[in-house]
């Protein structure tokens, strides 16, 4: 018997094993589900030619560095089959799921689930994966519905539901928001400025002029501006995660102010509101950062123009 003949009575297998989160525990640990693989694939007969491992990456997405270099690998006929321990390890969405069944059995590529006894090579086994498949898609709703309701009932406390804070606030201890004193004074820098100049491309500008960063340590533009302008926190009104409640003590514009800034922003749906033209001072920075990219661009492709060497 030739190597090639040799070759096509082998079945070679892909282990695929996956945890989301550093310290997962043991029975959805690495090296437990690689151990329960290859014992699977040694009962089995089959010859493990390929382990991939992705490491604290969610199931929720395919976008997982190792699970598409195993879809490579299947595409250009590398193994037969791909083993994993349990189904929701390989993949947690029920559409990506029968995608990437349907995707491999045009390759010739099989699924086998070491607990759940899914092998797609039979037609049973590919009943058997859709019922599964259905069932870690309603697993993921459930998980994410309670997720949604936990958000909920911490922001009826008045309670921010994540780690970051708008510009302004801080989080204390349990959760609730207290006022940055300093960036409260920015906040209400930014109102003022944009109630001046009607612009939050400008605001922006004399903003990032200054130096002065986001929350976050990043520039300014017109987009971070309105998200300060229109966010209804600043005069009290904390609407997140589906609680709409007033909260007196989270407020730094007064009312005037907050409505004011709001009509001035939503002036242009009116064909008669024209937009103010731009400052000149930020157009003549704009003016000098393009002279300078163009100058840049001739020195980079070494090109000399001629009223340049004169």
């Amino acid at each position: 018997m030739n190597e090639n003949k040799l070759k096509e009575n082998v079945t070679f297998a892909a282990i695929y094993a996956r945890t989301s989160s550093p310290n997962q525990r043991f029975n959805y640990s690495i090296k437990e589900q690689v151990h329960q693989c290859w014992n699977f694939c040694r009962h089995r007969g089959w010859v493990v030619k390929y382990v991939f491992i992705d490491e604290a990456q969610s199931g929720g997405t395919v976008e997982r560095p190792k699970f598409q270099l195993m879809l490579q690998r299947a595409k250009e006929g590398e193994f037969n089959v791909i083993v994993f321990w349990k189904l929701d390890r390989f993949c947690r969405s029920l559409v990506d799921l029968v995608n990437i069944e349907r995707m491999l059995r045009q390759w010739n590529v099989g699924l086998c689930s070491v607990t759940e006894f899914i092998d797609t090579t039979t037609p049973v086994g590919r009943f058997n994966f859709r019922n599964l498949a259905s069932v870690a898609e309603l697993e993921r709703e459930i998980i994410g519905e309670r997720a949604r309701l936990g958000l909920h009932a911490l922001a009826r406390q008045g309670k921010w539901p994540n780690p970051h804070p708008p510009l302004g606030y801080d989080k204390d201890e349990d959760g609730r928001l207290v006022i940055n004193t300093t960036e409260a004074e920015l906040v209400k820098e930014i109102f003022q400025l944009y109630l001046k100049y009607k612009s939050m491309s400008h605001v922006a500008y004399l903003l990032n002029k200054e130096r002065i960063r986001t929350k976050r340590g990043g520039r300014w533009n017109a987009r971070a501006v309105k998200d300060v302008l229109a966010n209804k926190l600043y005069v009290g009104g904390f609407d997140v995660a589906g609680a709409n409640i007033c909260i007196k003590e989270y407020r730094i514009i007064d009312d005037k102010t907050f409505n004011t800034a709001q009509k001035l922003r939503a002036r242009f749906t009116s064909q008669k509101s024209r937009r103010p033209p731009m400052q000149h001072d930020r157009k003549l920075e704009q003016i000098e950062r393009i002279i300078s990219r163009y100058y840049e661009t001739l020195r980079k492709y070494n090109i000399t123009l001629n009223f340049m060497e004169d």
